[in-house]
């Protein structure tokens, strides 16, 4: 279009919507205060932000499974306020190390976040009827062959052996339990620091590693890792957008009006997220660049389109018109599009996605609102003395004619050729469908915990040692009227007992039955002489597995972390043997629970019904963008190259192996919206390119010259942008932007290839099919 070319008139296809960035025309100074009001007030909301560490609230749903566990939380707490201490070392059981160990349990004692401690030193002679037996270990460690012998007892004795020492003797598990009252009150990092601090100190130099794992120092490694990629994603996006900004508009000015729009559009939606109380976590973390790179895709098309009307001679004024008239309606209806498949994940089973899926769709529409209104106002403030500023520009114009005559050649190719592409395409999209359709969902714990910490690493020599770190629990609940020394209830406990004890890959047991077998050992496990011990042992310790309030008692095992593929069929065994107690004993309640567990049942069928969103909503937005065009030619057309960059994601997943994880199927749903950003735009200006009766590869080339530059650095954006996660310390994130990334690049190569040679074949199929006199009369794609 040259300078007299008013902007197109005709049907809009945001219903007019792109005309709120007029207002900054009309009324810049009542837009300048509302914009401060409202960045300081988003700047408020930023302060009430917290983060969320917890490590169930991906699985926290209105189920059965998911209610039974929190029951399991409330009444036995310490499994989620373990700090489970993992010292490794040949010399581990020598008198000196042994020494040292103790006098570090005995330092811990005083730690005031310490509710109860359990290791190797809580171990007792075998009991004798009537009075409490003494230490296995006593005062003062003895030499020589008594000393030998006391290693021999330690490593055979029940309560130790498997459970608190490895069989090898060289790994000891030592088990604080932390009181949650007083974490709340002084912190988790204080907490985990003072206990990490202790260990460390009173082991150096005895050749012993020490190492913290459990679900506390997880969530403080989350916490810690979402802390700081929040503020290195921020950083990394706000260069990342400002290095390309000036590199391609070649000017400060354009570079603060395509960049500083997005920023403003972080800060707006952090602090809305904060006044509506969501916290920042795994995936919410993902949400600043999220919300950069959305908003610097509009803000590069838009502000290409100001910069290139103002060289063809227009004034300010009539370029930011011209722009916001033309462009903008295209960036509504990616809006709509991104907004759609946020929307998609609020029919999740997860309360973590639905938050994710909720704080997206608000994100999207916040970030157009910073785009349409800043764009211009900025514009109008920093873009001065035209004619100067064009001469600048057209002398460094290199770099942009570079990319036009790149998109010119790949244009040139497509319409020679538009059979062999799209039907290489075609091709391409079922191949990789078919492996895309290959893969398998697929779950573990350490996918949402840094992999480059401690915690999962002392929990793998846990998996190595001592059967795992990750808890499962039976919990029994018996009648009213019944007390724990009933035998039928000390019988239901037992059997439980026997059958977790009895599955292949769970060790570690512990129960009440536990303590009733080192009665035993005695001579005597009766229910009297089992009550005795029981009323004198630490409330700590008998509260891990029974409350007397709530008529409980809770078995607990202890597994490795496996892909939830691998362990829900040791789930299913345990449940249907313990299904055999329920029949024999209906009144007693019996659930095989735990974070675990819970993942083992629901992470399949979460991840595939993600999936089937996915399907759904690649149908429902092609559907608009028709919708949205007025053309069902155009929606069907849309269809190949927005299944090309997913498919082309999903086969890398499944040739490398990693499955359907929950990070993957979030980033093939986010980033087939955005992908879509560039479909729209090239169909916005295609449509704007086509003239009556002349051969529809000229239109083609002419939009894929004019829009292919924007199209290609604004992808560039949009898979850095995300890519960055990809510094992140959580697997997941990780995971989550190399596959944007991915996405994101191929949905280029089929917006350059894929969808001209469809468009082309497409129309003129349908312009013989006129001139047949058979296909009625092919929509106006105007």
């Amino acid at each position: 279009m040259d300078k007299a070319d008013p902007p197109p008139a005709g049907k809009s296809l945001s219903f007019g919507l792109e005309r709120i960035g007029l207002l900054p025309l009309r009324f810049p100074v009542l837009t300048a205060v509302l914009l401060i009001a409202l960045t300081l007030g988003a700047v408020i909301g930023m302060g009430r932000l917290s983060v969320d560490d917890s490590l169930s609230e991906l699985f926290r749903a209105d189920t059965p499974d998911f209610h039974e566990y929190e029951t399991m939380a409330q009444r036995f707490p310490s499994s989620e306020f373990d700090v489970l201490i993992v010292v490794e070392g040949a010399m581990l059981l020598e008198r000196k190390s042994l020494d040292q160990l103790r006098e570090m349990v005995l330092e811990l004692q005083f730690v005031p976040s310490m509710r109860g401690l359990v290791s190797l030193f809580s171990a007792r002679e075998p009991a004798a009827r009537g009075v409490i037996p003494p230490p296995l270990f006593p005062a003062e460690l003895p030499e020589g062959d008594v000393f030998d012998r006391l290693v021999e007892n330690v490593r055979a004795n029940q309560i130790i052996s498997g459970k608190l020492l490895s069989d090898d003797g060289q790994l000891a598990l030592i088990v604080v339990a932390l009181d949650r009252k007083v974490v709340s009150s002084t912190g988790l990092r204080e907490a985990v620091g003072e206990i990490q601090n202790i260990a460390e100190t009173m082991l150096k130099g005895t050749g012993l590693t020490v190492q913290l794992s459990g679900a506390p120092v997880m969530q403080l490694e989350i916490r810690n890792a979402v802390e700081r990629d929040q503020l290195l994603y921020n950083a990394l996006g706000f260069l990342l957008g400002a290095v390309i900004a000036i590199g391609f508009f070649r000017r400060v000015s354009l570079m603060v009006i395509a960049a500083l729009p997005p920023i403003i559009g972080i800060v707006w939606s952090l602090g809305l997220f904060g006044f509506m109380g969501f916290k920042l976590n795994l995936f919410l973390n993902v949400m600043s660049p999220l919300i950069m790179v959305m908003g610097f895709s509009d803000t590069m098309q838009i502000t290409y389109a100001i910069r290139d009307r103002l060289m063809q001679g227009d004034s300010r004024v009539e370029a930011i018109r011209w722009a916001i008239l033309v462009v903008a309606p295209a960036c509504v209806l990616t809006v709509a599009t991104a907004a759609a498949s946020f929307v998609t994940l609020l029919f999740s089973d997860s309360g973590l996605i639905r938050t994710f899926g909720l704080a997206g769709a608000l994100s999207t529409l916040i970030a157009y609102i910073a785009v349409i209104t800043l764009v211009p106002f900025l514009s109008l403030i920093l873009l001065r003395n035209e004619a100067a500023f064009t001469d600048k520009l057209k002398a460094r114009d290199a770099g942009v004619d570079m990319l036009k005559a790149f998109c010119g050649g790949v244009a040139e190719q497509v319409a020679r050729r538009p059979a062999i592409f799209a039907l290489g395409g075609l091709l391409a999209v079922v191949g990789l469908g078919a492996v895309h359709l290959s893969l398998e969902p697929r779950y573990r714990l350490a996918d949402q915990v840094p992999d480059r910490e401690q915690a999962l690493e002392a929990s793998d020599r846990l998996d190595a040692k001592l059967t795992g770190a990750n808890p499962v629990h039976v919990m029994i609940d018996w009648p009213a009227g019944k007390s724990l020394y009933d035998e039928e209830v000390l019988n239901v406990i037992t059997s439980v007992h026997d059958i977790v004890e009895s599955q292949s890959g769970v060790g570690n047991v512990w129960s009440v039955e536990t303590l009733r077998r080192w009665l035993w050992e005695a001579g005597d496990g009766s229910p009297e002489t089992l009550k005795e011990y029981v009323e004198v042992l630490p409330k700590h310790l008998t509260q891990r597995f029974i409350n007397f309030e709530a008529n409980a008692a809770v078995v607990t095992g202890r597994i490795p972390d496996l892909d939830s593929a691998e362990l829900r069929p040791v789930v299913e065994r345990l449940d249907s043997l313990v299904q055999e107690l329920r029949k024999t004993h209906p009144e007693f309640k019996i659930a095989v629970t735990g974070l675990a567990v819970v993942a083992a049942r629901n992470s399949g069928s979460m991840i595939a019904q993600l999936n089937v969103g996915l399907t759904s909503e690649m149908i429902f937005v092609s559907a608009m963008v028709g919708l949205a065009f007025r053309s069902v030619l155009i929606g069907l057309v849309t269809i190949l190259p927005n299944l090309f960059p997913v498919f082309a994601a999903g086969a890398l997943l499944a040739i490398s192996g990693e499955g359907l994880q929950f990070a993957s199927i979030v980033a093939l749903t986010i980033a087939f919206g955005l992908s879509l950003d560039a479909t729209i735009h090239y169909l916005n200006r295609l449509r704007l390119e086509t003239r009556p009766g002349e051969d529809p590869a000229i239109g083609v080339k002419r939009a894929t010259v004019l829009v292919g530059p924007a199209l290609m650095l604004t992808t560039l954006v949009l898979a850095f942008g995300l890519g960055i996660t990809v510094f992140s310390d959580l697997p997941s994130l990780r995971l989550f932007g190399r596959l944007t990334a991915i996405t994101l690049i191929a949905a280029l190569i089929g917006d350059l290839l894929i969808l001209p040679a469809a468009m082309l074949m497409a129309r003129r199929l349908a312009a013989r099919l006129r001139k047949r006199g058979n296909g009625g009369e092919l929509p106006d794609e105007r």
